[in-house]
């Protein structure tokens, strides 16, 4: 569901690991009803905010567990969890599917932990996409925020372009042919402390959620997440 570079992308990959592609769409091609399903065990989702809610909750419906890799919907995620309950489905969703990723995440709430007695440090992150990313800041970005702000007690919450003292700032930029680019980074006057994630092509997210959906199959009705895949 969602047939852009990353789509392609998993295509590719699925077909090496012996997979069969059942259904592809896209905007001028969606589903319109759960028979579309019928022959499908399985659906991954990297379409946009606004459709990936609808495209959940069709695979709900038809009994279809689904990978969703679509971030900027979860103000939908409560209605989606009762449907899940409801239909007694399978999600796993992830703001970022690449291992390497899931390893920074872990690695910012230690780091965090550390900073936490050091407030001489301001903390900082930046996210660099493609300009087809629709939304800003990134999921990834936002994880990451959180991860921090349960850990470093100085900061009460994220803001894009944030100024104020207890505001975890978050820089967003849009560049062409950028896959992604995350760092965080502590200063003080005197040093600086940064960790980077930088992703070199699409294939490390196609990869993540082709493994999350192997395992997805073989899970009980839930919600899942990276955590539960890598066991971080």
């Amino acid at each position: 569901m969602g047939y852009g570079k990353m789509g392609k992308v998993i295509e590719e990959l699925a077909l090496e690991r012996g997979h069969e592609i059942s259904l592809k769409t896209s905007s001028e091609t969606a589903i319109q009803s759960t028979g579309e399903l019928k022959d499908t065990d399985l659906a991954i989702e990297f379409s946009t905010p606004d459709a990936a809610p609808e495209n959940i909750a069709l695979c709900l419906e038809a009994g279809i567990p689904i990978v969703v890799g679509t971030t900027g919907w979860y103000k939908h995620l409560e209605r989606i969890v009762e449907l899940l309950k409801v239909e007694e489905g399978r999600l796993f969703t992830a703001t970022n599917f690449s291992l390497g990723v899931n390893v920074f995440f872990k690695l910012n709430e230690k780091l965090a932990q550390m900073m936490n007695e050091l407030d001489q440090y301001e903390v900082g992150i930046e996210e660099i996409h493609h300009t087809e990313k629709l939304d800003a800041p990134s999921g990834t970005a936002i994880t990451t925020a959180e991860i921090i702000l349960d850990e470093l007690k100085r900061k009460k919450n994220w803001k894009l372009d944030g100024k104020a003292s207890d505001e975890l700032s978050i820089q967003a930029l849009r560049l062409p042919n950028v896959p992604g680019t995350h760092t965080v980074s502590y200063t003080s006057e005197i040093d600086s402390i940064s960790l980077k994630h930088e992703a070199k092509n699409r294939k490390g997210f196609a990869l993540g959620a082709l493994l999350a959906a192997e395992w997805l199959t073989k899970q009980s009705s839930g919600v899942y997440g990276m955590e539960n895949l890598l066991k971080l």
